[in-house]
């Protein structure tokens, strides 16, 4: 029987990212996972895939409506999506392949197929049982389901996430069901290459949870990029037949129903622990309500010696988060001390422009019973932005009142993903707005909204 320091289940990126850590830290380290391919929903069917869809659909975007304006002229490029689809299976690809090398470089044991925990330091995988000191659950996230909506990836008409990524061709209609990050990301790829897209929410807004400027603001690009939103509306069901779909909504205001068809439907209504035949029952591991493992400060389940993270526990479901959380597992585990600041984690929406945000929004900070500030700083202030065409969106700082401590940001705009880090750390060291305003930042870049947001905290930007 083999015996390991740990063995991680999962090998998406909190379950990689903690074997990494392990074994840098001298644990003999085992991996299970089933995939054909390492890197998990995220390097396979989510993040990785969907971002190369969305840099592919922006450079499209591009050519056809901002070419002619730098001298760039002709006719926009065609679309062959079959070369589009193979240029992300390449990027997933160089992706998957880079982990296993990873693996290898750090003398990580692949176990092939799917784990089932037997007992404390008891892991089954096939036929065979391995001994381990320690167990971390790494097992990620799956598409929620939604009643009267039967998704069959197969069929390529009602589908989810996944399904969306393969689809045969670009469908000239498609209604999203859910307006949050995966399903805005997915329609704006698909709404850029030509097809009519529909998102209908239950909500009253978009992207819920997030700074109300910043909804305004994105609904009204998205809408300007040929999205439209029926905001407020209870999916009934969908049904497939020859080849179409029909979507029935309700509005909450009126119980008015209406019927939509479309080529395609995306079900995009949020994710859910993936801890199926796990074994947890068995092992005797607690679950929330909602389905998550419990789990305490430190990562560790009710069961001594059973760790877990990621989409599989309490938090967002982000990628990163799962790295955070795996990293400070792994270094529990080996007697160190881990770390997560879960009031600095960000959050990135892909789509163009980017929406990016940390900490606390501004109707958040005014819950706390604190004296709060906020300022904006416009896109359409930056020379860069403007230079790129972007001057739509901004910059948004929340503030403590009193100390100036920075509580959270907002931006939509371009490279928004790439300048929120610069406040993370601003928070991650307990920064005011006053010290971001004073840092001097490179002209001409996109950054300088962040500063001019931090100066607008103050005596007043200079260049609005």
């Amino acid at each position: 029987m083999s015996s390991y320091d740990l063995i991680v289940i999962g090998a998406g990126p909190g379950g990689y990212v903690c074997a990494i850590r392990a074994a840098q830290l001298g644990l003999k380290t085992a991996v299970v996972e089933g995939r054909a391919t390492l890197g998990g929903t995220c390097l396979n069917v989510g993040c990785i895939p969907s971002k190369a869809l969305l840099h592919a659909s922006h450079m499209y975007h591009e050519a056809g409506h901002n070419f002619d304006k730098m001298g760039l002229m002709g006719e926009p490029p065609s679309i062959d999506w079959t070369v589009m689809q193979g240029y992300k299976a390449e990027t997933v690809e160089t992706n998957t392949k880079g982990i296993e090398f990873l693996f290898k470089k750090n003398k990580i044991d692949w176990l092939k197929g799917w784990g089932t925990i037997e007992a404390a330091g008891k892991v089954k995988v096939g036929d065979e049982t391995y001994e381990t000191k320690n167990i971390v659950i790494a097992t990620g996230s799956e598409p929620s389901p939604l009643k009267g909506v039967e998704v069959d990836n197969d069929s390529g008409v009602i589908v989810d996430s996944t399904g969306a990524l393969t689809l045969a061709k670009i469908p000239d209609s498609m209604v999203v069901i859910g307006a949050g990050v995966i399903g805005l990301e997915l329609g704006s790829v698909y709404a850029r290459l030509g097809t009519k897209v529909t998102v209908i929410e239950y909500l009253d807004a978009i992207t819920p949870g997030m700074d109300a400027e910043i909804q305004k603001q994105f609904q009204k690009t998205l809408k300007k990029q040929g999205m439209d939103f029926v905001l407020g509306a209870a999916v009934q069901s969908a049904t497939a037949a020859r080849g179409k779909a029909t979507v029935t909504y309700k509005l909450r205001k009126d119980d008015s129903e209406t019927s939509v068809e479309a080529d395609v439907v995306l079900l995009a209504t949020g994710r859910r622990p993936y801890v199926e035949g796990l074994g947890l029952d068995k092992a005797g591991v607690e679950m929330t309500d909602r389905g998550q493992v419990k789990i305490d400060d430190h990562w560790q389940t009710n069961v001594k010696g059973i760790y877990a993270i990621g989409d599989a526990v309490p938090g967002p479901m982000l990628a990163h988060k799962a790295e955070d959380e795996g990293m400070a597992a792994a270094e529990v585990i080996a007697g160190k001390a881990g770390h997560v600041n879960y009031d600095v984690i960000p959050g990135v929406i892909y789509t163009s422009p980017e929406v990016a945000s940390v900490g606390l929004t501004e109707a958040a900070a005014k819950e706390t019973g604190r004296k709060i500030k906020a300022a904006k700083f416009p896109f359409m202030g930056n020379a860069r932005a403007k230079a790129m065409f972007q001057g739509d969106g901004f910059v948004k700082i929340v503030a403590d009142a009193e100390t100036d401590r920075v509580l959270g940001c907002h931006i939509i705009g371009p490279n928004a993903g790439e300048m929120i880090h610069e406040v993370c750390v601003a928070m991650e060291f307990g920064a005011s707005a006053e010290d971001i305003a004073m840092t001097c930042h490179a002209h001409p870049t996109t950054s300088e909204a962040v500063r001019e947001a931090a100066l607008a905290l103050g005596d007043g930007a200079i260049h609005v």
